[in-house]
Formats: structure tokens, sequence, C-alpha cells
């Protein structure tokens, strides 16, 4: 068996497709046996994982079997679900030709069709073989996790910390919760930028912290207005600020921790999208320089899967007994099943190879979105935030409102996103409108762009 295979669309999917579409049209008949893993894969010149992914499929949907140590076969398919007229493979309709297909440039979104679905499965089934699997868990996080989380910091960000100052959770923002509840005995005021992260505002609000701003454009953090400012606690997002996309230089970072260190107070370091930047150094997170002044946040939801639910955060030595007391009472909101088996994943080396292929992946995505972009748009549109992370924030020169470009494009079915509810106070001249890229492919990206350029009138 052997068939072509292009770049713009994941090969599983296309392996899964052309054998699907071979046995509703009968060109694979009930028990006809299935190429071994193996054979496929070298015949398509593509892994072995590959192949797996689209027999699993394949499976999972009821058209063909696998036997013990005998092979694949294809199912007996009922005739209802095969179109009448069927007698050569279907093909699938291009996106481009199907107007009615919504293109959804979700910011929040990961590549799924590159996630390690055999890997991950894998390793959640022996987890559940093991009898801690049974449990409640312990209150601030698994140990093995904890020390796995400590070798990678150390390894990819420069944090050194003991496993026992991590404590994991189930989001950034219930960890940040339960953060601010301690803090809010010493520090009645915080200092957030401005556009920024609005979930970590909400926490602020909700327990009735003062509100301070500081200033953020597509040149970055206007640290000159510190001292300007009464507040001693500073939530920053400083490798890959959100929304504008910008990193603090090595030397606005000393410049940032030495304002903490006058204050007596504390950097709250969120490190979003941190795994994933594209041509640029790297620089060491905040917690690397001043783990005493810092307090970290990192997120398994952009770097491997939203639903995955996990996240922690690295506490100074000042307020990790405190902390510990305080919520030694309460039960971790954080899976234990995926505590453990994100543990084994890291443990066997599987993480650091998904990150290394996912920053690949994004990296690619990104150049092809900026190319497409500027090939469809006119210079009335900056794209802002290009060197890392997930997405684009366009600021558009026009007359029409957020809301209304929002609207025109939901007309020629593509879904874009607002950044107004990111500020405070003022909203900006020209509107802004975030999109993203991760869990769409080539032609998505290409047909959003032109779909987009239409309801724009660019």
């Amino acid at each position: 068996m052997i068939f072509p295979l292009h770049e713009h669309k994941a090969k599983y999917i296309q392996i899964y497709e052309h054998i699907k579409n071979l046995i509703e049209s009968k060109k694979l008949a009930t028990n006809d046996k299935l190429p071994s893993i193996r054979t496929l894969a070298e015949h398509l010149q593509v892994s072995r994982n590959t192949t797996l992914q689209a027999y699993e499929t394949l499976i999972a949907e009821g058209f063909i079997r696998s036997e013990n140590k005998v092979g694949y076969f294809v199912n007996e398919i009922d005739s209802m679900f095969v179109h009448p007229n069927s007698t050569k493979p279907k093909q699938a309709v291009p996106i481009q030709q199907d107007a009615t297909n919504l293109i959804d440039f979700r910011v929040g979104a990961v590549d799924q069709h590159t996630f390690p679905h055999h890997k991950w499965r894998q390793t959640s089934n022996a987890i559940l073989e093991r009898n801690e699997s049974f449990a409640y868990g312990k209150v601030f996080g698994e140990p093995i996790l904890q020390h796995e989380l400590a070798h990678y910091l150390l390894q990819a960000r420069g944090i050194s910390t003991e496993p026992q100052h991590i404590i994991i959770g189930s989001s950034t923002q219930q960890l940040l919760l339960q953060l601010s509840m301690l803090l809010k005995e010493d520090f009645s005021s915080v200092l957030l930028e401005n556009p920024g992260y609005n979930g970590a505002r909400e926490v602020f609000e909700l327990l009735n912290f003062q509100i301070e701003t500081i200033a953020v454009n597509q040149q970055g953090v206007a640290l000159e207005e510190l001292q300007q400012r009464q507040s001693s606690l500073f939530y920053v997002t400083p490798s890959h600020q959100y929304p504008f996309g910008t990193a603090l230089s090595i030397q606005q970072r000393w410049q940032l921790i030495q304002w903490a260190e006058q204050r007596s107070g504390y950097i709250l370091e969120d490190d979003y999208d941190g795994e994933y930047r594209y041509g640029q150094k790297t620089f060491p997170a905040l917690a690397s320089l001043a783990p005493a002044r810092i307090i970290y946040f990192g997120t398994f939801s952009k770097a491997f899967l939203p639903g995955i639910r996990l996240a922690y955060m690295v506490l100074p030595a000042s307020l990790l007994d405190t902390y510990q007391a305080k919520f030694a009472n309460f039960e971790n909101n954080a899976s234990l099943l995926h505590q453990l088996a994100m543990a084994e994943f890291m443990r066997c080396g599987e993480w650091q190879r998904h990150i290394k292929r996912m920053r690949n992946t994004y990296h690619k995505k990104m150049n092809f979105f900026l190319e497409t972009l500027q090939q469809h748009f006119s210079d009335k549109v900056q794209f802002v935030g290009t060197k890392a992370g997930l997405y684009i924030l366009l600021s558009i020169e026009c007359a029409d409102s957020e809301e209304e470009l929002i609207a025109l494009a939901l007309e020629e079915k593509v879904k874009v996103y607002p950044c107004s509810h990111l500020y405070i106070g003022m909203m900006p001249t020209d509107p802004k409108i975030l999109i993203g890229f991760a869990n769409l492919t080539f032609q998505q990206i290409e047909q959003g762009i032109l779909r987009l350029k239409k309801a724009w009138r660019f």
C-alpha cells in the first residue's frame, strides 16, 4: 500500500483518511488484512508512530480491528454508513472549498496533530497499574513530579530550587488565588501590566487588592514608571508579555529585581509561553537571578495540553512554611493520575523530546503565518509578538472598532479574538486583534487569512 503524502496536513490523518476511503468504497473488503505498522511506515517513509496513530484512529471508529500477534483486519461496515454511489475513494474536501467550515484562530489552543498520543496513552495506562494511583495524593503535589520539575527548571530555566519548594495545582489562576490569600496579610496593593492577563486581575480584585498598573506597548514594559507606584508586589510576564509578546532584557530584569529588593516586595513571575522562543536567545527566568524575591509560575497548558490541568509555582523560603501551614488541610485539586503520568513522561525523556518537536513545529507555523499575513495584508496592519509564543497580535489602522472587526470576520466563518478586555482603564486608539495558529494546519492558516482579507476589505 503506497500513496502520496503532502506537508500541509498531519501524515497520520492522511493515512487514516486514505484507508477509510478504501474501506468505504469497498476497495478493501471485510476481513482484508492491512500491512503491518512497520511495513506501512517503510512504504510511506514515515515513522512507525505515525502509522500507529492512524491505525488507532481507525480502530476507535470501528473501521478496523487488531488481532493479537496476527495483525490488523478490516471490519464489516454497515452499508447505511457508506454512500450508495461510492465507487471510488472519497476525496477530502479542501478547506478553501468549504465556506461553511469555521476557522478558529484560538489563542489558547495547541497542535493536536503532533501531540504524542501513543506515548502519553502508554504512560497513563502504566500509571494505573501502580498502587499509589488509587489514593488522594499529597496536599502540595506528588514528590516524584516535584523532583522532575526541579530538574527541568534547572536545565531549561536556570532555576535552582529544592523539590519541596514547588507547589503543584490545577492552574496558574488557582495557585495565584491561594497565594494571594497569604500575601493579602502583608500587602494591600499589587502592580499589574496594562494590558495584561485578565485572569490574574480577577483574582486580585476578588480579594480586594488595590490595583495599580504599569503601561505596556510594542516596545515593552514601561519600567521607568516603577518608582511612581506604591505597590510592592508586581505580577509580570517577563519572557513573553501577554498580549504584546515582548520580553524583558537582562538589564531590565536586574532593574526589576533591584526594585523588589529595595521595597522588600515580591515579583510574581508568570513564565507564560516560556518554552517557545524562535531565533532569539532565551533569557534565564527571573527566579534564577533572585530566588528570594521571585514567586515563579509555570503551567503545562500551552507546552503540553490545556485539559491536563497541571500548573506549579516555586515559593521562596520566606513564604514556604507559612503557605504550607495555611493550606495544610486543603486537598490538592490537580489530578493525581496526571501528576504521576507527567512525572514518568519527564523521567523517561519524552517531555524534552516533546518540547523540542513542538518548538520546531510552532516555529515553522509562525514563519508561515507571518509570511502569509505580510503577503495579503496592507501596511495598515502591524504584526506584534512574532518572536515567541503561539499567537500574533494585530494592531490595525482602520475606522472599524474591535467589535466590528470580529463580527465581520465571523461573517466569513473566521473566529478571531479581542484585546480590549486585557486593558484597565483607557482603551487603545487602534483596534487590536489576537490570532493564534497552534492547532491549525498550514492550509487552514492560509485560508483563514484570505477570509480575513475579504472580511476586512484589505
